[in-house]
């Protein structure tokens, strides 16, 4: 099922709000979209810092880089935070984990977080499996979690079911 019409298909960027700093600025972080109507876009990629949406999801954006969730895509988002940053051996052993449940594992260049994109239909248990037995692994500090599962008052969005 597709949404989109000719003078919306083409790829971009857009700003998502993260927060602000301490002064008050805003924060944003940018990825990869596709127009599909005016201030509506399919997110191509899913986030590191923004919580609540991820790839394949059709969000509406504001010009101050809020966002609704106007469709939920297929796809969960897991994102790792570690101290000190990962080591490339412990992003490729994430990568090659994901690769039988058809993950995307994504990370800057230096390794300060790591972005998840794993269709939901692998299922909550597989994932968890795959992200504990990593972590048990890794000689980091770490902090993982699903960033597009739970609500603000930590309540389960339940948009796969």
């Amino acid at each position: 099922m597709s949404i989109e019409s000719p003078a919306y298909s083409n790829p971009c960027h857009v700003a998502l709000r993260v927060g602000s700093t301490s002064s008050g600025r805003p924060v944003f972080e940018t990825l990869p979209a596709r127009a599909v109507g005016p201030g509506s876009y399919e997110l191509l990629g899913s986030p590191g810092m923004v919580e609540g949406c991820a790839a394949g999801d059709l969000l509406k954006i504001d010009a101050d880089g809020l966002f609704q969730i106007e469709r939920r895509g297929p796809n969960l988002c897991v994102q790792a935070f570690g101290e000190p940053p990962f080591a490339a051996e412990s992003l490729e052993s994430l990568i090659n984990a994901f690769a039988p449940l058809d993950g995307l594992v994504e990370a800057p260049s230096d390794r300060r977080f790591i972005v998840v994109t794993v269709p939901v239909a692998a299922g909550f248990p597989a994932v968890e499996a795959v992200m504990d037995t990593w972590a048990a692994s890794v000689n980091v500090v770490l902090e993982w979690g699903f960033s597009n599962v739970f609500g603000p008052e930590g309540e389960p969005l339940n948009w796969w079911q």
